[in-house]
């Protein structure tokens, strides 16, 4: 028998094993080989482990929240001296990000309106930030009759480009939100500078980033206030809840009354009849400040893990025809909330649609893209009715912002030509090589 023939069948029978032979990057030195044809085809799926059961609580959140259902309220100040939930949380809180105030309260999107409210955003004020984002981001600068300014993201980072907010400031623009997509840091060294050289707010929006770092420090300590979410799907959760925090002298002491319909209860002799600001109720109850603190304690090793199999995901992408990995700075820590790389649709045969149809088929669990449009071609901006179909700060003059003119040409790109792939905590180093090497074997079957 030849030996090619062979080889083919020794290949077939042993194709998870052996497909990183077949793959640059993954094992050097491999003697090349004919690649395996796609599982769509009938050949070998590429993806052959299983990840495991993803537990993400036990029995110590279990304690946690009965010892919270055994005090004499759920209200979330007494945690002050009778109740101590949130007191907790807020001390684990600061175990991974430091901050001299810290307001809990009931969502990401909350958290990221109390730090627009505290930086005193009001009508007619910019704020700079991502077309790629969760409308949580956005929401809070449109209640503060803010408007939002939508500046272009880099091509490997999904993250704001320095140049481009830049680009963006006027006269009228009050700060930054900097959203840290699926767990990748922003530029902080350069967005800080712009914010300081330009008297700007710098808020980050850390609810897909819990555990990552810029330049060695946490997200969430460059800029004058953090935010971050709870929520069920997030690095840690408690169904749902939020966090906004800051060291800012200036900012700081305004959070927990933007989270408490303008009490503060940290005044000596606070009485209701004092409430200065108009604020809405976004307070966080006992229940969930407890689960939330144990869910804390598990972050850096959910962080690392995550960080360790993405990395581990990059490498195995080197050198597939018409893929780009996505980027991380030098210094700098992922948590990869997902895993999200581009397709260079020119160096393939093949669209999108077809591509993330062959990963699935070889086992990889991936989707195409991530949100459907930018927020800035979402309806109800293209009609400029974000309250009861006005937008009076516009009729009123305040604003001359138009967002049916309004391009982001790379973010409209990273849209149009990203594959999402799950990535968590449950999935070890094995199933990142075989989820690379289907990659792999899916652009080099597609490959012009």
């Amino acid at each position: 028998m030849p030996r090619s023939a062979s080889r083919r069948r020794f290949l077939q029978a042993n194709s998870a094993a052996l497909l990183a032979t077949q793959v640059p990057g993954l094992l050097r030195g491999a003697e090349p080989a004919a690649p395996a044809a796609l599982a769509q085809a009938g050949g070998p799926k590429a993806v052959q482990t299983k990840p495991a059961k993803w537990v993400r609580w036990d029995e110590r959140e279990r304690r946690q929240v009965e010892a919270a259902v055994a005090q004499a309220s759920l209200f979330y100040w007494q945690g002050r001296g009778v109740n101590q939930q949130t007191a907790r949380f807020a001390e684990q809180f600061r175990k991974h990000c430091p901050a001299t105030h810290v307001a809990t309260c009931s969502s990401g999107t909350a958290a990221v309106h109390i730090a627009v409210a505290a930086a005193g955003i009001g009508p007619g004020d910019e704020v700079i930030t991502t077309p790629i984002t969760d409308l949580g981001t956005v929401s809070g600068i449109l209640f503060q009759q803010g408007v939002p300014v939508f500046a272009d993201l880099g091509a490997a980072t999904y993250n704001l480009e320095p140049a481009a907010v830049e680009r963006a400031i006027t006269p009228r623009t009050k700060a930054i939100v900097a959203v840290h997509l699926a767990g990748t840091p922003c530029d902080l060294t350069a967005l800080r500078a712009l914010a300081d050289r330009h008297k700007l707010v710098l808020i980050e929006d850390c609810a897909q980033a819990w555990g990552a770092q810029s330049a060695g420090r946490p997200v969430g300590t460059v800029g004058h206030v953090a935010c971050f979410s709870l929520m069920n799907s997030k690095h840690v959760g408690a169904g749902d809840g939020g966090v906004a925090a800051s060291s800012d002298p200036r900012i700081g002491p305004a959070l927990l009354k933007f989270a408490d319909k303008g009490n503060d209860r940290t005044a000596p002799g606070y009485t209701w009849d004092r409430t200065d600001v108009l604020a809405t109720n976004y307070r966080m109850t006992e229940l969930q400040a407890a689960f939330g603190s144990v869910q804390l304690e598990r972050l850096e090793g959910i962080a690392a893990k995550r960080w360790a199999l993405g990395r581990t995901l990059i490498e195995g992408l080197a050198g597939a025809p018409g893929v780009i990995a996505p980027a991380v700075r030098a210094g700098d820590r992922s948590t990869f909330w997902f895993f999200y790389f581009r397709l260079d649709l020119a160096k393939l045969r093949c669209n999108r649609a077809d591509f993330v149809a062959a990963l699935r088929a070889e086992g990889v669990g991936c989707s195409a893209g991530y949100i459907p449009v930018p927020i800035y071609k979402l309806p109800f901006f293209q009609r400029h009715g974000f309250f009861a179909g006005r937008w009076l700060i516009k009729e009123m003059g305040l604003t001359a912002m138009d967002y049916t003119r309004v391009a982001c040409p790379e973010a409209e790109a990273i849209l149009g030509t990203g594959v999402s792939v799950v990535l968590n905590e449950s999935m070890d180093e094995t199933l990142m090589r075989e989820t690379a090497a289907a990659v792999q074997k899916v652009a080099r079957h597609f490959a012009v």
